[in-house]
């Protein structure tokens, strides 16, 4: 009986010291990067044909905010452009006019001043038509001169016309929906038919092809990591096994903090640890987000079970 007891207890102590020499070298959850896509247009969603759980491509059409107002906008600033030619002034016909009134008191000035030199006209009347022809000249460059400031001001208006349709193209150019990067919806948080304004949340974008393991591990254990560092991720697989996986440290933590409560023991719980994330291919979809692994920073375990 007391042999019996005895190699019981050589028994539990072998299997406890097995155990602890087991315990992986860090332990954490699965994280994914996220992209929060908001509305940029105010109005009404009248298409948003997504659902969660769907994998879309980048630049894949994801909906479209109501454009009706703007194209109206648009069109009466491409009316108001079409005017412009007609409110232009044609001064013309008045310059003509004259013209012909110059050139009727410069006849009348030579032929004055041939009266002149035979005495019989006064010198006054020649320079009293000179005085006339120097007014004549200077009401038509006056002419053409407001005509070309009135028709500089008309042109103007085109200019800013011109950049409000830019502004409104601009506008219904960022009412259709485009995704920004390959990814699955998570949360989707509006629906067709329902009012939005610029920075309304309308999904968000998980990028689960590679996962990041956000763990953690003690101030010896960070002596034997270093970024771009190979590592073996251990994950559940039925009761007792584990499913074994490779991954790359990505970011190593440069301060201390109390491990998470979600990690281990109480006592575990105070030890001040150093928190690494480790990117883990995920091409099957199997790791999820909040999924706990584990972290061995030696090429190989003794706890895993290669499937």
């Amino acid at each position: 009986m007391k042999n019996t007891y005895l190699l019981f207890l050589i028994t539990l102590s072998f299997t406890a010291c097995k155990q602890e020499a087991a315990r992986s070298d860090a332990y954490g959850n699965f994280e994914a990067t996220t992209i929060l896509i908001s509305a940029e247009a105010n109005g009404q969603l009248t298409a948003f044909p997504i659902e969660e759980g769907q994998k879309i491509k980048a630049g894949q059409f994801l909906g479209l905010v109501d454009t009706t107002l703007l194209h109206l906008q648009r069109e009466q600033v491409r009316a108001q452009i079409g005017t412009l030619p007609a409110k232009l002034r044609n001064s013309l016909a008045e310059i003509e006019v004259l013209d012909r009134q110059q050139d009727n008191l410069e006849r009348e000035r030579d032929r004055v001043a041939r009266l002149v030199e035979k005495k019989a006209a006064t010198p006054k009347q020649f320079d009293d038509l000179n005085g006339e022809l120097t007014v004549l000249k200077q009401r038509i460059q006056a002419v053409r001169s407001n005509t070309n400031t009135a028709n500089g001001a008309i042109l103007a208006e085109k200019q800013p016309m011109l950049a409000q349709m830019a502004l409104l193209d601009e506008q219904i150019r960022r009412a259709y929906l485009y995704s920004p990067a390959t990814g699955t919806v998570l949360t989707k948080m509006a629906q067709a038919g329902e009012m939005v304004g610029i920075g309304s949340p309308l999904f968000r974008l998980g990028q689960l092809d590679t996962m990041r393991l956000r763990a953690y591990t003690s101030s010896n254990q960070l002596q034997n990591v270093s970024l771009g560092q190979k590592v073996e991720v251990l994950v559940d697989e039925g009761q007792e096994a584990y499913r074994q996986l490779s991954g790359t440290i990505s970011w190593i933590a440069a301060q201390a903090e109390f491990t998470p409560k979600t990690i281990q023991t109480k006592e575990d719980r105070v030890n001040l640890v150093y928190a690494f994330e480790v990117l883990v291919p995920n091409p099957e979809g199997k790791l999820k987000i909040g999924m706990p692994a584990e972290v061995n920073f030696a090429s190989s375990s003794s706890q895993a079970t290669n499937q």
